[in-house]
C-alpha cells in the first residue's frame, strides 16, 4: 500500500483490487487463527505455539573429536588444565626454546612448512608448553591440544595435517615414576583395564631421559595380528623428563624444579581405537 502511488495510472485499478483482496485474505486468516487459539485454550490438545521448534539430529561427532574429547576428559579428571596456542609459530617457540640447536638433525625430522626463515606452521603443540611456562610459575600441569602440520607424504598411516595432545607437569620433586603412573592410568581409562603398557628408550631434544610408550594390542590381546604387525604392541605416544635446558630457556630453575612431558597423535590413536585402516578416510 505504501508504494501504491508509484503504480502507473492505467494499472492502479487492477493493483488496488489485488491489494484489497490480499488484505481481506490476511485479515480473514488472522481472525481464523485467533478464533482457533481461543477455542483450543480450553481443550486438552492445546498446543503452545510459543515453544521453540524441535531441532533434528543432523549427525555425530567426528571420531577425532570423540577421541580428543575423551583424552582431555581423562586428564582433566586427574588435575590437568587446558591451554591453546597459535598454529602459525616462530622458530623460537617451535624449535630453539625446546633445545633444538640451529643445526640439530632433529629439525630435519620435523619436515616443517616454513613461511619464511623465522615463521612456520607448528610441527607439534610443544610451543604451547613454552608459552605457558613463560607466563606461569610452577606448579604447572597442562594439556596442549591442537592441529599440527608436517610436510609429509600422505598415505594410509600419515598426513600433512593432524592433531596432537601434549601434556606437561612441572613442580618440585617430579619423577619419572609419576610419569609412568599417569600414562598407565590414561591407557587403562582410554583403551580398557586389560591393556598393558611398556616403555622403550628413545630420544627427543626437549626431554632427558626419553621414551616411547606402547600398549598391548587390544584386538589380539598381545598375541599378534595385522593391526599390531604381529608384534603384540601398539605405539601410542612419546614422553620423558623435561630437559634442564628447556627449563632454563623459560626462566625456571632446573635445580629446584623438574617436570615431565608427553605427546600423542590423536588421529592415529583414533585409528587404533575405532579400527579405521586408512587415515585419509578422516
Amino acid at each position: 500500500f505504501a508504494e501504491f502511488g508509484s503504480v502507473p495510472t492505467k494499472l492502479k485499478k487492477e493493483a488496488g483490487k489485488t491489494l484489497d483482496d490480499l488484505k481481506k485474505e490476511a485479515e480473514n486468516k488472522i481472525q481464523a487463527l485467533k478464533e482457533r487459539l481461543e477455542t483450543n485454550t480450553a481443550r486438552e490438545d492445546f498446543f503452545d505455539y510459543s515453544l521453540p521448534g524441535l531441532t533434528p539430529n543432523v549427525g555425530h561427532l567426528h571420531p577425532i573429536t570423540q577421541s580428543l574429547n575423551r583424552v582431555i576428559s581423562i586428564f582433566r579428571e586427574i588435575g590437568f588444565g587446558i591451554e591453546f596456542g597459535p598454529e602459525v609459530e616462530t622458530d623460537y617457540y617451535n624449535f630453539s626454546a625446546l633445545n633444538f640447536a640451529d643445526n640439530h638433525p632433529a629439525r630435519d625430522m620435523q619436515d616443517t612448512f616454513f613461511i619464511d626463515d623465522n615463521i612456520l606452521l607448528r610441527t607439534h603443540t610443544s610451543p604451547i608448553q613454552i608459552r605457558t611456562m613463560l607466563k606461569q610459575k610452577p606448579p604447572i600441569r597442562i594439556l596442549a591440544p591442537g592441529r599440527v602440520y608436517r610436510n609429509e607424504a600422505i598415505n594410509p598411516r600419515s598426513h600433512c595435517v593432524f592433531h596432537q595432545v601434549e601434556g606437561l607437569y612441572v613442580d618440585e620433586n617430579v619423577t619419572f615414576s609419576e610419569l609412568k603412573t599417569t600414562l598407565e592410568v590414561f591407557a587403562k581409562r582410554f583403551f580398557g583395564n586389560d591393556v598393558k603398557i611398556r616403555f622403550r628408550p628413545s630420544f627427543f631434544p626437549f626431554t632427558e631421559p626419553s621414551a616411547e610408550v606402547d600398549v598391548s594390542c587390544f584386538i589380539c590381546g598381545g598375541k599378534g595380528c595385522r593391526l599390531c604387525k604381529h608384534t603384540g604392541w601398539l605405539e601410542i605416544l612419546g614422553c620423558g623428563m623435561v630437559h634442564p635446558n628447556v627449563l632454563k630457556n623459560v626462566g625456571i630453575d632446573p635445580e629446584k624444579y623438574t617436570g615431565y612431558a608427553f605427546g600423542m597423535g590423536i588421529d592415529r590413536t583414533a585409528l587404533l581405537k575405532y579400527g579405521i585402516n586408512d587415515i585419509r578416510l578422516y
